[in-house]
């Protein structure tokens, strides 16, 4: 067996975060401005290294919750980015995790030290290295496991419209569905309690509140319905 030379240049192991949300009508990503060189200034992906005292997913909610003062949200693993030359400066690998965030219920928490903005998916900025890749991948990612699990329930307030929640799908997926069929295939899964409340935002007459009912679902689940919307 040939023998390894380990006396080589460091490598870094980083960690990136894309930051989902949904504000009612499009589904966003959250950036920050770079503090630091290279490409200081410009606009970037929520990251930071793995420290030697943890695993990836700890460092993954270390770095989500230093950014955004967010813990305790949905959270799942893209992909790792491993291109020789991603980094000007050093040779790091970075894995991407991508969380999904209720933008009206945690607004409030997110630091203003990183000028952190929200971006409409299909319009944020030009990203530093290989940022774009991830948040594409991540959209990806994002969109298949839409059709098989109700993901999408994390970005929505507890309590949500029927339209509220096709708006969220439409803009997950860049599609327009049609209303009837999203309604009487969504209705299908029994995953959904409907509340005897309305909400009277946008009319007189109101609509009838939802919400997601995790333990039904969790019944369901076994036989891993697609959603197929």
């Amino acid at each position: 067996m040939m023998q390894e030379d380990f006396s080589r240049e460091r490598l870094l192991l980083a960690v990136d975060c894309i930051v989902f949300g949904f504000d009612g009508e499009f589904l966003k990503v959250l950036l920050i401005k770079r503090g630091f060189e290279p490409e200081m200034g410009k606009w970037s992906l929520v990251g930071g290294f793995l420290q030697t005292n943890e695993v990836l997913e700890d460092a993954a909610t270390r770095i989500l919750s230093q950014y955004t003062g967010l813990s305790d949200i949905y959270m799942e693993q893209v992909a790792t980015f491993s291109k020789i030359d991603r980094d000007p400066e050093d040779r790091i690998v970075s894995t991407a995790y991508y969380a999904l965030i209720d933008i009206h219920k945690h607004s409030q928490k997110l630091s203003r030290q990183f000028s952190a903005q929200w971006f409409n998916i299909e319009d944020f900025p030009p990203l530093i290295f290989d940022h774009g890749e991830m948040v594409a991948a991540a959209l990806k990612r994002l969109r298949t496991k839409a059709q098989t699990e109700p993901v999408g329930f994390e970005l929505l307030p507890k309590k949500f419209t029927m339209r509220q929640l096709q708006t969220l799908y439409e803009a997950i997926w860049n599609v327009t569905l049609d209303k009837r069929n999203f309604s009487s295939k969504i209705r299908s899964f029994n995953f959904l309690e409907k509340l005897n409340e309305k909400d009277k935002s946008t009319s007189r007459k109101g609509a009838f509140l939802f919400r997601f009912d995790a333990e039904e679902y969790d019944k369901q689940e076994r036989s891993r319905t697609t959603l197929n919307l």
